[in-house]
């Protein structure tokens, strides 16, 4: 009998750190996000005006790049988290939840494999960009300190799918993502409900 309230507790404790750590990394990206797709509308808005006013602001080309690709890169993990990748939802709630299960268990897998391949070859290219040497030409840079976010973003990604194997193990219903039992589940971000 302790041994099964034992376990109860330990299981516990993993199902709370699992979510206070999934709010610490929602926070994380989230503000990373918003901090991105806000300072791309300021500073393109701004430039606009400053070309037609002024004369155009000279980096802004250069750290729009690097925030578009932070954003893509950043969603890349958010999205796989949150279950608002592509995939066919249809499909997968037309089957039994147990062959759901097994299909997510088996994309899951698949995906953490190519987001772990990906991870790989972008980490190549971010090492040859630093062996070369190249820098910005506005800004005057290192190129490379713009590819530090790809193999980052691939990683998060690969590690997202690795939690949902392992949450549908865990777990009797089939769970999306680590995060999202069923794509129709409200979302909530920064205390309100969507």
């Amino acid at each position: 009998m302790n041994n099964k309230n034992g376990s109860r507790k330990q299981q516990s404790f993993f199902q709370r750190l699992n979510k206070y750590l999934g709010s610490v990394v929602n926070a994380v990206e989230v503000s990373i996000l918003v901090f991105c797709v806000a300072s791309l509308a300021i500073l393109l808005i701004t430039n606009v005006f400053a070309r037609t006013f002024f004369q155009s602001i000279y980096f802004a080309e250069e750290v729009s790049k690097f925030l578009v690709m932070l954003t893509t890169f950043t969603g890349v993990s958010y999205g796989v988290r949150k279950a608002r990748h592509i995939r066919m939802g249809a499909f997968l709630d037309a089957m039994p939840e147990k062959m759901e299960k097994v299909f997510i268990i088996i994309i899951s897998i698949v995906s953490a494999v190519v987001m772990g391949i990906m991870t790989w070859f972008s980490y190549k290219y971010l090492m040859n960009a630093m062996d070369m040497g190249h820098m910005t030409p506005a800004l005057r840079v290192p190129k490379w300190t713009f590819y530090v976010i790809i193999p980052i973003g691939f990683g998060l990604a690969c590690i997202q799918y690795i939690r949902t194997v392992i949450k549908n193990f865990t777990e009797k219903k089939p769970w999306q993502s680590p995060d999202q039992r069923s794509e129709y589940e409200d979302e909530e971000i920064g205390g309100a409900m969507l």
